[in-house]
C-alpha cells in the first residue's frame, strides 16, 4: 500500500513538471492535457487511502511523512504559480481566484458522488478567503515573503485555535511558536518600510483562513476527498461575484496557471493535506508548514529569478529552529 500511495504521488508530481515545462516552451495543448489528468490522480490517491484500514494508516509512518511531503510541495507550487502569473501581469488577482476555486470544483466534482451528510459551509468560506486574499497579495509580494507571512499566520491560528479547544503544547513546542514569530516580525520590517503593508495585511488574513480550513477539516465527519470536493465547490460560487473586479481577459498562459493551481496543486494536494493532517499532533501540523516556505523561495529563485535577501536568510533560519523544536516535543 505504501508503494502504491508513493506512486501516485510520484505521477502527480511528474504532471506538475509536465505543465510547468509545457508552459515554458508554450506547449499549450500538452500543458492542457496534463491538467485535465489530474481528476484521475486526485480519484486515485483518494481510492488508495480509502483502501487503507485506520488501524494500517496510523502506522504507517513512511506513507504519513510521504503524504506530509507531497502537500507541502502542492503549497509551495501555489506560491510559485501564483506569483508568476500575478507579477507577469497575465491575469488579474480576481479572475485568478475565480478559475483556481472553479478548476478545483470541476476536478474534485467526481468526489461529490461519494459523500452524504451536512455541507461545511466555513469550510466553503475559509477556502474562499484563503484564495482570494493569497491571490490579491502575490501582486506584490516575492514569492517566499509571501509564504512566510502566510504560513507563520497559520501556524499561530492553530496553536491558539488548538489551546482554546483544550489541546496541549508542551514549553518546546511554545518556543518553536515564539521563533517562527520571531522570523516574521524580521520579514515584516521591510515589507513596511517597502510599503507593501495592504498585501502583507491581505496574506496575513489568507493564513488565518488556511489556519481554519485546516482545523475544519480535522474535525469533519465525511471523507477528506469529500469535504475538499464540497468546500471548492462553495468556494467557486462565493467567488462568483469577484467577476466584478475582473480586469480585461487573461492570457492564456495566466488562465492555465490558474487552472493548473487549482487543479493539481490545489486540487490534489488539499485531499492529500486533509488525509494526513489528522494523523499529526497539532503542533507539528502548525510547524512544519512552515518548511514551505524554504521550497517556495527556492522555486522563486530558480524560476522567477527572485532574490534571497538577509532578511530572508535570517527569517529562514529562525523558522527552521522554530520547526525543530516544535519536532522534538
Amino acid at each position: 500500500s505504501v508503494a502504491a500511495t508513493v506512486f501516485v504521488f510520484g505521477v502527480g508530481l511528474g504532471g506538475l513538471a509536465v505543465v510547468l515545462r509545457s508552459l515554458a516552451a508554450k506547449k499549450y495543448i500538452t500543458a492542457l492535457v496534463a491538467i485535465i489528468a489530474t481528476p484521475l490522480l486526485v480519484l486515485a490517491v483518494d481510492a488508495v487511502w480509502e483502501a487503507l484500514s485506520g488501524d494500517v494508516q496510523k502506522y504507517l509512518i513512511g506513507a504519513i511523512l510521504t503524504a506530509t511531503f507531497v502537500a507541502l510541495l502542492a503549497f509551495a507550487g501555489n506560491s510559485v504559480i501564483a506569483r508568476y502569473a500575478l507579477a507577469a501581469g497575465g491575469i488579474d488577482a480576481a479572475t485568478f481566484s475565480l478559475v483556481r476555486l472553479g478548476a478545483g470544483a470541476i476536478v474534485l466534482a467526481p468526489l461529490l458522488l461519494r459523500g452524504t451528510g451536512r455541507w461545511s459551509l466555513s469550510g466553503g468560506i475559509s477556502l474562499f478567503v484563503y484564495v482570494a486574499m493569497f491571490s490579491f497579495a502575490y501582486v506584490d509580494l516575492p514569492t517566499a515573503t509571501g509564504a512566510l507571512i502566510l504560513f507563520t499566520v497559520v501556524q499561530a491560528t492553530v496553536v491558539l485555535a488548538g489551546i482554546l479547544r483544550g489541546e496541549p503544547m508542551r514549553l518546546l513546542g511554545w518556543a518553536g511558536l515564539l521563533l517562527s514569530l520571531g522570523g516574521l516580525a524580521v520579514l515584516l520590517v521591510p515589507q513596511v518600510e517597502s510599503g507593501r503593508v495592504l498585501p502583507t495585511v491581505f496574506m496575513a488574513i489568507s493564513g488565518m483562513a488556511w489556519g481554519a480550513y485546516t482545523m475544519i477539516g480535522r474535525a469533519v465527519a465525511v471523507g477528506a476527498g469529500v469535504h475538499t470536493a464540497r468546500s471548492f465547490a462553495i468556494g467557486a460560487v462565493l467567488a462568483l461575484p469577484l467577476l466584478a473586479f475582473a480586469g480585461s481577459m487573461p492570457s492564456a498562459t495566466g488562465a492555465l496557471l490558474a487552472v493548473l493551481s487549482g487543479a493539481l496543486t490545489s486540487g490534489l494536494g488539499y485531499v492529500v493535506w486533509n488525509r494526513v493532517s489528522p494523523s499529526l499532533g497539532l503542533a507539528t501540523l502548525a510547524t512544519v508548514q512552515l518548511a514551505t516556505p524554504l521550497v517556495a523561495a527556492m522555486g522563486g529563485v530558480a524560476l522567477l529569478g527572485e532574490l534571497v535577501t538577509r532578511e530572508l536568510l535570517v527569517a529562514g533560519a529562525l523558522i527552521l529552529s522554530g520547526i525543530a523544536l516544535t519536532l522534538k516535543q
